[in-house]
């Protein structure tokens, strides 16, 4: 606030009294106006800096709403590909377990296949190679006491001596380890199960070396055999009788 009799008495020294009042009005008027100058000029400059902010904001706010619809095309076509990706994943499942049943069949075929092939030579193999002679010659379920079962390609019980045995082959068109390692498990189950002492063959078209010696070093007792050697021995002791 502006101190005008202060300003009076400060002219009042050097001028007259009327001349001192007509000086006080005109500073304090002078004063006033260059305040009032200055709240407008301020007053100016917040007003543009207000307008530029809210302008800034503006575009900001068209900004993050790009942003968003941005975000929100992208998320859609994040599910649309996470959607199509489980169905991709839904068919190559459903086809792997076509094709594993495909295979599963034609690999039971293929078995099959050997065992009616090869079933004619066994009570001749059996007498000859084993000294059994056969009683009963199946493709059996064992089933165990607990209702599991082991489906066993050929099943054949005999006699040797004054003992009841058995020989237990399993057909592959090319087995392979994990072959070995199941059919092994089987005879245990067997064993334990029948009480009878078991004559093993692996029986397929061919073995890799892998296997034979997989076969040699961990299963010993194992015999292979493949397909044509039931034939050979059947025509070869044919000879021979002749």
């Amino acid at each position: 606030m502006i101190d005008t009799h202060k300003i009076y008495n400060a002219l009042k020294a050097n001028f007259s009294a009327e001349q001192a009042e007509a000086l006080t009005n005109i500073i304090s008027e002078t004063i006033l106006d260059f305040d009032r100058l200055v709240t407008k000029q301020e007053l100016g400059e917040l007003k543009e800096a207000i307008k530029e902010l809210s302008e800034a904001q503006r575009r900001t706010e068209e900004r993050l709403n790009e942003l968003a619809e941005a975000q929100r095309r992208t998320e859609e076509r994040l599910d649309k590909l996470a959607h199509e990706m489980t169905e991709m994943r839904r068919e190559f499942y459903a086809e792997i377990k076509d094709i594993r049943q495909q295979l599963g069949g034609l690999s039971m075929a293929v078995g099959y296949g050997i065992e009616d092939r090869i079933m004619p030579y066994f009570y001749d193999l059996a007498e000859k190679d084993y000294g059994i002679t056969l009683k009963s010659l199946d493709r059996r379920n064992y089933i165990y006491p607990d209702g599991r079962y082991d489906e066993v390609n050929i099943y054949a019980e005999g006699v040797k001596g004054d003992r009841v045995c058995l020989i237990i082959a399993e057909c592959k068109a090319q087995p392979g380890k994990k072959d070995v390692d199941r059919f092994s498990d089987m005879l245990s189950r067997l064993r334990a199960a029948t009480g009878l002492e078991v004559y093993p063959i692996l029986i397929g078209y061919v073995f890799s070396p892998e296997v034979e010696m997989y076969v040699q070093t961990q299963y010993p007792e194992i015999r292979l055999m493949k397909t044509f050697e039931f034939e050979l021995s059947y025509d070869a002791r044919k000879k021979r009788r002749a």
